[in-house]
């Protein structure tokens, strides 16, 4: 939900009904083999010696002189009697700490999905069950009496048929991952391995690296936990343990000194699925930035183009229709979702209501029962880790996020494999959003705890958010702001469209929404709306006659145009660098983010007379309160940012080319002038509606001032924010002689008038809320005169560092933040004769000396 994702993504950041799964009556079930199975005949001649061989006992993966294999045993001899067998892609035996994999000649030189996710993690660090590095293809291939593990790219490609295609096959020479002497042969040679150290010591390609953790598996203390095999997947468990590496002291020989006592050991479960790519592709569906899909691509070396071409194709489920000739049909198979069995039994049909939304998005794509809830089967062998099946995983965790990752053929975009997870805590968060922002209207907010058909209520839409992702869509967080800003207060258009146009935005309840609109409880939740149903329609619905993605585009380019007259349609704008204040988190009517924000902040003073209520039980302490007193105190802090989103902004829409008018459009100046005014009156005066005694002198001894201070920072240094301030450059001079700029001098000179308003007064008092926030505008400003390199991990990308680093040396930036601070000093100096009292003129006369040291640094 929180960025996640992503990530998420990345996810999520994240699963096609193509990959073969059984249909929804039946259980697969790992299948362990007969107690007195007899061992399986030995490989011919030409494969590995005969049963009567008399190789002596060697250890996992060791080699005969010069690098050649050893010679391969009777199958007896290594799979043995103690061997926990089970049956799936491949056979796999466990004996004690050793894992055999048993390779079949029908598994070598398949497309084998390799995905890997940290299954327990150590304490802030990732969340069990996250996917921590990329997805690998692999093949398993035979040399001799060795099995290689190759790991294989589809980032290049070239038709076959074209001369370019050997050369593109000749460069991309894939690394081999894990090179294992053939132990034994099985029926029908198939080669038996010793694949223990490739997950208790994984190579880099399969190891989340250092993202969970820095050092190497300690062999002695790192294990097979447990192997699932299944008829398209096999599922590994290994705990790892890590010893730290050396901190620098140590490696000098020295004893303590810094960080010699942060050296721990750590330990986590790692998770692989092996997954078999399905043997025919699903033709892939192009992507369109228009349309908010996840995407996988390649470089096309075979295009007509006279460059290198990178395809790029949207990750979507295989759906295909029963019949195709009829508009509205079922589909082949259709896209089931389980039901993990630790799921609260209260909750089991809300998670099922979850699934079902979405049937009106795929009817729009012509599929109907096209998505199924189904409960998982009262079965011991039945396992969530299965590929074939999708699960929506309950986890007892405390972390309050969910997730909705998918894993997608790389050649094609299939969703191959989908898991949500959604963590307990997140009711939490769920309960805590529902009051913050629409708690004023719904009396069953306001108590503790809130009932369970509320609760479900929220945890539906949880789950169908996390459900989209899973389904192939990114966030749109642009979507709130395509809708008229009155309408979102309309009770008849929002119960019919929402209040906004898509799960998948993060515009969660409708705080602008007041008594007097008298809107539906119900409707102040989001729910499936018109973007979700044209974004399935136009990733899911089969274009008839188009048997290529090339023939397949005149159609797509077409319903992607229909954004022009439907602006609900519309999806982010790549490349907009957070510069529209319609793409922006959190947000409800962000058409007109000052009055939409106008509306928030009325809610929010409504809310607070109910805190204390809603957050107190009898003989409970004040943790519940001091949690939902933060949570309405961060969400003005949130509403007022989306305001300061409007200064140096441009309106965008995606568009390719054909299409009228341009991507980007700076606001008008009058928009960006009312946005800082509306900022000194709401965000920079002190919000005395939330200094409540009754709450404050309950949940702290201290800390009023510099809670208001820290959300009033936030908007601050959002407003000065370098990327922000080089666009208002921009725009004022591509402008010319225009009058329909705001120049970036107007704007600090604006907000300097508002924070430091008290100065015009003929008495200057000045309360130590508003002394906070002067002290806090000295220090932005500071830290332009004087930027210091931001501390950035290693690892950002080039694009990311830069929209994280200090203004361009060359810009007006720091000059004007300069002119401003001299201008500033000149109006303290004539302030502090009349300073009311004398806390006020030693803090007048402190930011006189503050501004010197930033002007005149020493040293």
């Amino acid at each position: 939900m929180r960025s996640v994702s992503t990530l998420l993504t990345l996810g999520g950041c994240l699963v096609a009904a193509g990959c073969s799964h059984a249909p929804a009556n039946t259980t697969p079930n790992p299948t362990p083999p007969p107690a007195n199975r007899p061992a399986p005949e030995a490989g011919p001649a030409e494969r590995g010696p005969q049963a009567g061989d008399t190789a002596g006992p060697r250890g996992p993966g060791q080699r005969g002189q010069g690098g050649q294999a050893q010679a391969p045993r009777p199958y007896n001899r290594v799979v043995t009697a103690e061997a926990k067998t089970l049956d799936g892609l491949w056979s796999t035996h466990q004996i004690g700490n050793k894992l055999l994999f048993e390779i079949p000649r029908s598994v070598l030189d398949q497309d084998i999905l390799v995905v890997p996710r940290v299954a327990k993690a150590p304490p802030n660090s990732v969340y069990g069950g996250q996917q921590v590095s990329g997805t690998q293809v692999v093949r398993w291939e035979r040399r001799d009496h060795r099995i290689m593990l190759r790991g294989v790219s589809y980032d290049t490609y070239a038709d076959p048929k074209l001369p370019i295609a050997q050369a593109v096959a000749q460069s991309n020479f894939g690394p081999v991952l894990g090179a294992f002497d053939v132990e034994a042969y099985g029926k029908d040679s198939s080669a038996v391995i010793d694949v223990t150290k490739l997950f208790t010591s994984p190579p880099p390609e399969l190891s989340p690296g250092t993202r969970v953790y820095r050092g190497n598996p300690d062999q002695s203390r790192s294990f097979i936990d447990r192997v699932m095999a299944f008829p398209i997947n096999v599922e590994i468990d290994a705990l790892l343990t890590i010893n730290p590496p050396p901190t620098p002291a140590a490696a000098a020989g020295r004893v303590g000194g810094f960080g010699a006592g942060g050296r721990t050991t750590t330990s986590l479960v790692m998770h692989w699925s092996m997954v078999k790519l399905p043997e025919k592709p699903m033709m892939p569906r192009l992507f369109d930035s228009r349309v908010g899909y996840f995407n996988t691509d390649m470089i096309d070396y075979g295009r007509l183009e006279h460059r290198a071409e990178t395809r790029t194709f949207i990750t979507r489920y295989r759906l295909e229709k029963k019949d195709p000739s009829a508009a509205m049909s079922e589909p082949i198979k259709p896209i089931v979702y389980y039901v993990d069995p630790a799921t609260p039994k209260w909750l089991v049909p809300w998670v099922k209501k979850a699934i079902t939304d979405w049937q009106p998005a795929f009817e729009a794509a012509g599929f109907k029962n096209a998505i199924i809830p189904m409960d998982a089967p009262n079965d011991p062998d039945w396992a969530p880790e299965d590929a074939r099946y999708y699960v929506i995983r309950w986890l007892p965790s405390t972390t309050e996020n969910a997730q909705g990752p998918h894993v997608s053929d790389p050649r094609s975009g299939e969703i191959l494999e989908a898991d949500i997870y959604i963590y307990h805590n997140v009711m939490n968060l769920a309960h805590d959003w529902y009051f913050t922002q629409v708690g004023h209207l719904d009396p069953r907010a306001q108590h503790t705890p809130m009932p369970d058909s509320l609760m479900g209520r929220l945890m539906e839409y949880v789950i169908a958010h996390e459900i989209g992702h899973t389904l192939g869509f990114q966030h749109n967080q642009k979507a709130s702001s395509t809708y008229p800003v009155d309408s979102v207060r309309s009770a008849t258009w929002v119960h019919k469209m929402g209040h906004t146009p898509t799960l998948m935005d993060y515009s969660r309840f409708n705080y602008t929404a007041q008594p007097e609109d008298h809107i539906a409880l119900d409707d102040l939740i989001p729910g499936i709306g018109p973007y979700d149903k044209f974004a399935t329609m136009w990733g899911y619905k089969p274009i008839p006659g188009a048997s290529s993605p090339d023939a397949e585009k005149p159609t797509l380019d077409q319903w992607a145009r229909m954004q022009d007259s439907i602006p609900w349609y519309r999806f982010n704008v790549a490349g907009s660098q957070g510069s529209d204040p319609g793409d922006q988190t959190e947000a409800v009517g962000d058409a007109d983010a000052v009055r939409a924000t106008g509306w928030g902040i009325q809610s929010l003073k409504a809310t607070m007379p109910l805190v204390m209520g809603a957050a107190s039980q009898s003989g409970e302490n004040y943790d519940e309160l001091s949690e939902l007193y933060g949570r309405v105190v961060g969400q003005w802090a949130t509403e007022l940012r989306h305001v300061s989103n409007v200064v140096g902004g441009a309106q965008a829409q995606e568009k390719h080319v054909g299409q009228t008018g341009v991507r980007f459009q700076p606001l008008p100046r009058a928009r960006q002038k009312e946005a800082v005014r509306f900022l000194n009156a709401n965000a920079f005066a002190t919000p005395t509606y939330f200094l409540d005694d009754e709450i404050l002198n309950r949940i702290e001894v201290a800390g009023a001032v510099a809670r208001i201070n820290n959300a009033q920072s936030g908007v601050l240094n959002s407003l000065f924010n370098d990327r922000r301030m080089e666009r208002m450059e921009e725009y004022e001079a591509l402008a010319g002689s225009s009058r329909n700029v705001y120049p970036l001098s107007e704007m600090l000179a604006d907000v300097r008038g508002g924070i430091w308003s008290e100065l015009r007064s003929g008495r200057v008092a000045i309360d130590p809320y508003r002394r906070e926030l002067q002290r806090s505008y000295l220090e932005a400003a500071g830290n332009k005169i004087n930027p210091k390199p931001p501390e950035l991990p290693a690892g950002i990308p080039a694009q990311f560092r830069r929209q994280l680093g200090p203004a361009r040396a060359t810009s007006d930036i720091q000059s004007l933040f300069r002119a401003e601070l001299q201008t500033l000093d000149g109006q303290l100096r004539a302030a502090i004769p009349k300073a009311a009292n004398r806390e006020t003129r030693a803090h007048l006369e402190d930011a006189r000396h503050q501004i010197d040291t930033i002007l005149h640094p020493k040293g």
